[in-house]
């Protein structure tokens, strides 16, 4: 049996700290017997979780004993941890203990120096932060898990559950993980490297400079748009758009433009029923399968599954 020791601490997250004690608790091995002890550990009497209050059962000491430690998001990603937690958690890797965090759980363990050199992912409206604040951490805004052996990462809320359910697959094999899966009514699995469903091309701070011409863009993304186009909306020369963009985005006008019509895409995917040709044409795509292919290489997965995940079809009535 693997002990698991999940992390309360101050203002976290309570769904983040629920998936792993839920999840892992459920694991049964074919003769029975339980896959793993799951404790609640922290270094306070009691921990804020939004409108609750949760009391650990056991302090950090019982993280010396833990076969992995998981370290849930806290809805300020940006408060420091306490250092008596960033010293267990340097010490329990040193040990060769697995540590894994859930969405911005990821801080802490780049704060404790944990990810430097490493490949890792959080919440997607956090990977800019995370790389920013931490520049040795090599940040994957698209995955939903990263796995370096001894240290894990997940994206935000039911990635995490993907993240536990590899957990399980690694230790106990996939018999006993899909039984798993089928207790927490969730699929076996979604690969680590499949793409977090972000919301692409948001303006921020960082591209302030071009508000002007992305506005413009955001409202003509539907037309048959070419490069000479976007430059003569901006102001500027072609090549003074594309330095622009590459300073400020990190993509090309045309790169931008393609995730502006995906974004349109997804909504009418999730708001309407209407078909994956019109779709493409409505947002600016010249021809379906074209739409089709930059979707999936954008997002992760077809239209088709994109829109049965966040558009499930209504039973007929009987």
């Amino acid at each position: 049996m693997h002990l698991v020791a999940v992390l309360a601490l101050q203002d976290v997250i309570a769904f983040d700290l629920a998936t792993p004690v839920q999840l892992f608790g459920q694991v049964r091995l074919p003769d029975g017997r339980a896959g793993y002890r799951v404790v609640v550990a922290g270094n306070e009497p009691s921990v804020e979780a939004g409108p609750m209050r949760i009391t650990p059962g056991s302090g950090l000491d019982i993280l010396e004993r833990a076969d992995l430690i998981v370290v849930p998001g806290r809805n300020d990603a940006a408060a420091p941890t306490e250092p008596a937690v960033l010293d267990a958690l340097r010490a329990a890797v040193a040990r060769g203990t697995r540590v894994a965090s859930i969405c911005v759980g990821a801080f802490s363990l780049a704060e404790a120096g944990l990810l430097d050199g490493k490949v890792a992912t959080t919440h997607w409206l956090a990977t800019d932060r995370l790389a920013g604040e931490y520049p040795a951490v090599r940040v994957d805004p698209d995955v939903l898990y990263t796995d370096n052996g001894s240290i894990l990462t997940s994206a935000g809320a039911s990635a995490g559950l993907d993240m536990c359910l590899h957990v399980v697959e690694s230790d106990y094999g996939v018999a006993v993980a899909a039984d798993a899966a089928r207790l927490a009514v969730a699929p076996l699995h979604r690969t680590g490297g499949q793409a977090q469903y972000i919301l692409r091309n948001r303006p921020t701070l960082q591209t302030a400079n071009l508000e002007r011409v992305l506005e413009w863009i955001e409202e003509h993304a539907h037309r048959r748009l070419t490069l000479t186009d976007i430059s003569v909306a901006a102001g500027m020369s072609v090549r003074t758009l594309a330095r622009r963009f590459a300073e400020e985005t990190g993509q090309s006008p045309i790169q931008w433009l393609t995730g502006v019509r995906i974004r349109h895409a997804q909504e009418l995917l999730e708001t309407t029923d209407q078909t994956v040709e019109r779709i493409a044409d409505k947002v600016g795509f010249p021809t379906a399968s074209n739409f089709r292919a930059l979707f999936a290489q954008t997002v992760g997965v077809n239209p088709g599954a994109y829109r049965r995940t966040f558009r499930p079809a209504v039973p007929a009535a009987p």
